[in-house]
């Protein structure tokens, strides 16, 4: 039970020794309860959770603030808590004043221990990790308190990595990684010998580094072999198989019901009658549930074709962020825009879409363009008190009926009464979703996104990414699902104060390209 509801009902599972399963389910169906339920963080209100004897349990900390009084590489080390009172115990031993026989004893175990447990290596191995990471040797003794709170993620993890624990639990691992160290993370799993339990929202990730998928839905885990894509494809066959054995169950029975109808009065019939409701006792149709998962349906429709001339930025700077970034957008492009500093794309991005006028250079849209803008931070867009289908009539037109606003709310996965309530309360997700229909009902030809997958479930991100594939317009997009990016994008531009990378290719060449030319 949590918070009054019942979670999870008879789940049994065994995890394995050289498997990554990633954990998934809808929103709210206790994917990070699951993992603290294995942490013991929360308790069981049946059954248990069995972890074999003398194995290291180690989970990706949430908490950022809590290693502030250490440094970079003390917090790291910190991932291996017994190594960690070895060598607290040990140097508190060797510096007592009274050196006894009982404390050379206890010192020549804590040595053979501390040799055990690789302690030797144990800076070395930790350094390895956060050089893996991004992070180099200048930032290994700052104390955690003064820095960055992106980089601060970065050291977590490798805190979680340190040691090689026997079950690793990772929680959405990839926020705020850079690409290459999230493809750092992905050779690092993908060659893990121990057992790996991940949530995430990245498919890309799932998808090269999971053996198995544990899909969370209806208060069971059930357990899939393959990754996320292998899960996906066999569950949609799978219902699809299902379905069609109900048509055919449906279609037996109702010739057995006629024909009990017609001859359960006729004598001569009467045995065949019998035989026929025996039958029919014995068919079961498959219960079927509809899953937890909903997907809305996203698709942009320009209300006109692009000309020639689209967009055509020439030396643009913004102060502190970028420098001379020139660029023309040709017809049919997708153009994923890539830096290590998020706000620097926010910020070309507010330049070009007219909210912010303190730059330099030029930049100029062609006369047949209309942009619709998805911002990274919508706040401003949900600041007055109105419903919903007051909400979406600000871009419909007020001659527009109510029924007509309630089909764009339904496709959005706001039924019923939820397009009466208030767009002040919303999560995250749902104004993600307001804000896609605004795109909707935009008619543009240009649409122009900030990180768009920010708060989204996997089942809209899915459905955002097919939406975004179906365009016929031209595109400009920012976005940490490396899914998206590599299945969206023809053309990469990477900016690091200046344009680093300008190419005609997909989000893999593009790794491929920056690590070779490291």
């Amino acid at each position: 039970m949590f918070g009054g509801r019942k979670l999870f009902s008879e789940v049994n599972l065994e995890f394995t020794k050289g498997n990554c399963y990633g954990i998934i389910g809808a929103n709210g169906a206790g994917k990070t309860t699951f993992l603290k339920l294995l942490t013991k963080e929360i308790e069981t209100t049946s059954g248990e959770v069995w972890l074999q004897p003398d194995c290291r349990l180690s989970i990706l900390a949430q908490n950022q603030h809590a290693f502030d009084r250490h440094t970079v590489l003390e917090t790291v080390l910190m991932g291996h808590k017994r190594l960690v009172d070895v060598i607290a115990e040990k140097n508190r031993l060797y510096e007592s004043a009274d050196f006894t026989e009982a404390i050379g004893m206890r010192l020549a175990e804590l040595e053979g221990e501390f040799a055990e447990l690789d302690g030797w290596n144990a800076e070395s191995n930790a350094e390895i990790l956060l050089d893996g990471l991004g992070i180099h040797a200048d930032d290994y003794h700052k104390p955690m308190k003064t820095y960055d709170p992106k980089r601060k993620v970065k050291v977590l993890l490798a805190q979680a990595l340190f040691g090689n624990p026997e079950v690793l639990l990772l929680d959405e691992p990839t926020n705020n990684l850079d690409p290459i160290s999230v493809r750092w993370l992905e050779n690092f799993l993908m060659n893990y010998e121990n057992c790996v339990l991940v949530v995430s929202h990245d498919r890309h990730f799932l998808n090269d580094v999971c053996t198995r998928i544990c899909d969370v839905e209806y208060g069971r885990i059930t357990m899939y072999p393959g990754n996320y894509d292998f899960w996906y494809e066999s569950s949609q066959l799978a219902l699809r198989q299902a379905k069609d054995q109900n048509k055919k169950a449906e279609t037996k029975i109702k010739e057995l019901e006629d024909f009990i109808r017609r001859f359960s009065a006729n004598k001569s019939k009467a045995k065949q009658a019998t035989s026929r409701k025996k039958a029919l006792d014995k068919i079961v149709l498959n219960d079927i549930k509809p899953s937890m998962r909903r997907y809305p349906f996203i698709e942009f429709q320009p209300n006109r074709d692009v000309g020639n001339e689209i967009l055509f930025v020439d030396n643009l700077s913004k102060k502190g962020l970028f420098e001379n970034v020139s660029f023309a957008v040709r017809k049919d492009e997708k153009i994923a825009f890539i830096s290590p500093d998020t706000t620097v794309i926010s910020a070309l991005f507010k330049i070009l879409e007219g909210e912010d006028q303190d730059y330099t250079g030029t930049f100029k849209w062609g006369i047949t363009i209309t942009s619709a803008f998805f911002p990274q931070d919508n706040q401003k867009y949900f600041n007055r008190e109105m419903n919903l289908i007051d909400w979406v009539r600000q871009y419909t037109g007020a001659e527009q009926a109510e029924t007509y606003i309630r089909g764009w709310l339904g496709r959005m996965l706001f039924g019923g009464d939820e397009s009466l309530k208030s767009c002040k309360v919303l999560s995250g997700g749902e104004k993600v979703r307001m804000m896609l229909i605004k795109l909707m009902l935009s008619g543009a030809n240009a649409l122009v996104f900030d990180d768009p997958t920010n708060h989204l479930d996997l089942e809209s991100i899915t459905a955002l990414n097919q939406g975004m594939n179906r365009f016929r317009g031209v595109m400009l997009f920012t976005s940490h699902d490396q899914e998206l990016i590599d299945t969206v994008a023809n053309r990469i531009i990477a900016i690091d104060r200046t344009v680093t990378f300008d190419k005609p290719c997909n989000y893999e060449d593009y790794l491929d390209a920056i690590e070779n030319a490291a």
